[in-house]
């Protein structure tokens, strides 16, 4: 229920947004134009938000006989999770990383990069995924989907309206110079909405995920080798689409590592604080998940420690076909 009403105020905040941008580049019929294109996206992000976040993040889908280490994975953590087992898909990029879509449990998939799999251990991994699942639970995954969406369309908006001299309008009190201050205040005016629902969302997530792997301390160290490696290394897609950051279990932006206004992310040493503490509340040596790694866990290629062999996003086979200590 709480979720429900969450997202019910986040559309019509933004689409109260998007009406202020129609104001000031069109005046009243540029709200009327708004309103339209607001409720249009609205129903467009509902039901195909995820497909879109997924394409413009270079997601693939990957199958079970190239992954079935972490098709296992996914499904054990799934069924702790207590949701349907999501569709996985796999992001080519060196930076590791990953974040949760869909508009229900029922419709949900959980992307990975393939960075995240050479450069985490196994349990790592898991706890990483059970953080994506805790998102899917709650249902996190259609707001941040479709504040994505919104947020992105707001700017288009704003750009939109410029360049075609809609702050000319008579309607408009303040004329183009109205028009030309929606061009940074409006993209500003989004990006504090996705940060304020962002952030609380992380540490709910960071919680429930470590409940469901039974790992705190696994993620916490996730954290910090995907925070440490995430400022040296280009996210391409994520760079191009700046308003998807949110999405990621850490913001996959160069320059975005503080916890203060301007940041999608709580801070990293903040959240490994809250998972530490966690830790000391769980007996994590009786319930954690720590699957052995394989014999050739150091001397596979590909690796990191953890014994994963990546799947390739762009062949078909069984490149990954080793059956892990997750089979």
């Amino acid at each position: 229920m709480f979720n429900a009403l969450r997202t019910t105020v986040l559309l019509a905040a933004m689409t109260a947004l998007f009406m202020v941008v129609g104001y000031f580049i069109g005046g009243t019929s540029g709200v009327m134009i708004a309103f339209l294109v607001a409720a249009v996206t609205n129903l467009f992000a509902y039901w195909n938000s995820d497909k879109m976040v997924l394409r413009m993040q270079n997601a693939v889908p990957v199958e079970r006989s190239r992954a079935p280490e972490l098709f296992d994975m996914v499904d054990v953590l799934s069924k702790k999770a207590g949701i349907p087992t999501p569709k996985v898909y796999l992001i080519e990029t060196d930076q590791p990383n990953a974040f949760a879509t869909g508009r229900d449990p029922n419709n949900a998939a959980v992307a990975v990069s393939s960075g995240l799999l050479r450069n985490l251990e196994t349990r790592e991994v898991a706890a990483v995924v059970a953080h994506e699942l805790a998102h899917i639970r709650s249902r996190d995954t259609l707001t941040m989907t479709i504040t994505a969406t919104l947020a992105g369309a707001i700017s288009m908006l704003a750009q939109f309206g410029l360049f075609f001299g809609g702050g000319n309008n008579r309607d408009n009190p303040l004329g183009g110079v109205g028009a030309l201050l929606m061009v940074f205040l409006a993209p500003l005016a989004a990006m504090l909405v996705q940060m304020a629902i962002s952030r609380t969302r992380e540490y709910e997530a960071d919680r429930d995920g470590a409940e469901i792997s039974g790992d705190p301390l696994a993620l916490a160290s996730a954290l910090n080798k995907i925070a440490t490696l995430a400022g040296r290394r280009v996210n391409v897609a994520a760079e191009r689409n700046p308003a998807m950051a949110h999405m990621y279990i850490i913001n996959p932006l160069s320059g975005q590592r503080m916890d203060n206004l301007f940041s999608t992310h709580p801070d990293t040493g903040n959240r490994i604080s809250a998972l530490q503490r966690l830790a000391g509340e769980m007996r994590t040596d009786d319930k954690g998940i720590r699957p052995q790694p394989r014999p050739d866990a150091r001397s596979a290629p590909g690796t990191s420690g953890g014994g994963w062999r990546v799947p390739s996003a762009g062949r078909t086979g069984e490149d990954g076909g080793e059956r892990g200590p997750w089979g």
